[in-house]
């Protein structure tokens, strides 16, 4: 779980939510990023994926080290494609989520472009299973990803992707930054070199 979001309300953790008691209203989110002392913050919102807001939404919770991204969950049933496996749209959300998110080392905010996904083995539901993407390069305003699937316990592959991500002007990443309230913190809490927008398709 991100650092510093642990509290929990009537015993249940809230997806890295941390959740004022009094009212039982998400309040604020952080993705940690391992190895550089620094928390993304961000404002809850309404991503399918990784929103705090969206109560029908996979509620993923996102950590960051260096141009990489990962999250590990298990699917419930309501992501069901055919019996006892996992929607293949859903399997593209997840996949599409830590790439873009692979975007944060690099203080661009992403949007696909383009997207390829190869299923290698079908994915089960409630069974944990581990997303990962990163940068493979980077071309001026287009930034390169893959990312992939994989089952933690075995590491069998279960899925494959590449993208395209078109990072966003100087003019809408300030917009995005302030409609979002990202922002780089250090493990003190003190602000890290300003309110430095970082983060991708956050929805």
């Amino acid at each position: 779980m991100p650092r510093g979001t642990s509290d929990t309300v009537d015993g249940a953790r809230r997806n890295g939510v941390r959740v004022d008691s009094t009212r039982d209203a998400p309040v604020g989110r952080s993705v940690a990023i391992a190895g550089e002392g620094l928390t993304i913050e961000v404002a809850p919102h309404r991503c399918f994926a990784c929103g705090a807001l969206n109560e029908h939404g996979i509620h993923l919770e996102l950590h960051v080290d260096g141009d990489r991204c990962w999250t590990e969950l298990a699917l419930p049933e309501r992501f069901q494609g055919w019996d006892g496996i996992a929607h293949g749209g859903v399997i593209c959300t997840i996949l599409d989520e830590v790439m873009a998110w692979s975007l944060a080392a690099t203080d661009n905010w992403g949007l696909t472009a383009r997207m390829a996904v190869e299923f290698k083995r079908p994915v089960q539901l409630g069974v944990p299973i581990r997303g990962e993407g990163w940068v493979s390069a980077t071309r001026r305003r287009l930034v390169d990803t893959a990312g992939r699937i994989v089952d933690p316990a075995t590491g069998d592959v279960l899925a494959t992707a590449t993208a395209t991500y078109v990072a966003a002007g100087a003019e809408r990443k300030r917009e995005l930054q302030a409609r979002y309230r990202f922002r780089l913190t250090s493990n003190d809490g003190r602000a890290a070199t300003g309110d430095t927008a970082a983060g991708a398709n956050p929805g």
